[in-house]
């Protein structure tokens, strides 16, 4: 096994600071987008942000007061109704988002351009909710009106949280047109998968599975050649009903060409199944 070397463990006085810090930046990158790339260009791509592009639009109403107004209301009723303890990080989430809109409200738009604000717009609302995310709190607004819905009418998460952006998308087609809802929409997927990325990170390992008969062969190569510890599954054949042991690998992307190149030299007849490793925690990887 590779070895490398531990990096010190982060106190919970460190780990709270380092929360905080997350919330913060990340509630900013939101309110930053919002101001520059989506309201601007009328881009209502879902949330409170997407009710405040609405009525800013049709009423001139300020979008960081209108998600004030419905972010603390929505944040109360969330304590009340689903009875958790939201804590104090979601609530700096909540109060940080629109603070920071109201403040960035008079900076020149990045880009007039639809397509773009809907493109750039949505990586920096999922960068901003991701860097949230982690620090393990939320910036209100309608998932917690999501969660609300589910309590009451037995609907999936997903399902309610789709349909709350379906509605406030289907309204910025009546107010604005159906274009606008379609950038929109391309905004709400932006947002969705870099979001996922800054939760995930890029994929840098590789998880290999190995169905071979060299079994013992195999493992040796990859311990000396690759420099990789070998977890060994049990199968069975599906049409023999024979045992098949199944040899487990993760490598970074570095060294899946080298483990290939093992594989291939020990046994051409391997069977073998690739798939990203998006976080590997661990000796030899991530603490």
């Amino acid at each position: 096994m590779r070895e490398r070397k531990p990096r010190k463990e982060q106190t919970p006085v460190a780990r709270e600071i380092r929360d905080y810090i997350f919330i913060v930046i990340g509630a900013a990158i939101v309110a930053v987008g919002f101001n520059v790339f989506l309201l601007p260009n009328q881009i209502a791509s879902g949330g409170v942000s997407g009710i405040s592009t609405i009525l800013y639009t049709l009423l001139g109403w300020q979008p960081g007061l209108v998600q004030y107004a419905f972010n603390i209301p929505l944040f109360i009723a969330g304590v009340i109704i689903l009875g958790r303890n939201f804590g104090v990080k979601s609530f700096v989430g909540t109060i940080t988002l629109p603070a920071v809109v109201l403040l960035t409200s008079d900076w020149e738009p990045w880009t007039l351009n639809p397509l773009l604000g809907a493109l750039f717009g949505g990586i920096a609302v999922g960068t901003g909710l991701g860097l949230v995310f982690r620090g393990n709190a939320s910036t209100g607004g309608t998932d917690l009106a999501a969660q609300i819905i589910t309590k009451y009418t037995g609907l999936s998460l997903g399902t309610s949280v789709l349909l709350i952006d379906g509605l406030i998308v289907l309204s910025a087609a009546i107010v604005f047109d159906i274009e606008r809802a379609l950038y929109a929409l391309i905004g709400l997927f932006t947002t969705t998968k870099t979001i996922d990325i800054i939760q995930l990170g890029l994929s840098q390992s590789k998880m290999v599975h190995i169905i071979t008969s060299e079994e013992q062969a195999m493992k040796e190569a990859i311990y000396q050649q690759v420099n990789r510890g070998v977890t060994k599954l049990s199968g069975i054949g599906g049409y023999t009903e024979e045992p098949r042991p199944i040899l487990m690998v993760v490598v970074y992307q570095t060294e899946f060409t080298r483990l290939k190149q093992v594989v291939r030299t020990v046994d051409p007849k391997a069977f073998v199944i690739v798939s990203d490793a998006y976080e590997v925690l661990g000796e030899g990887f991530k603490r």
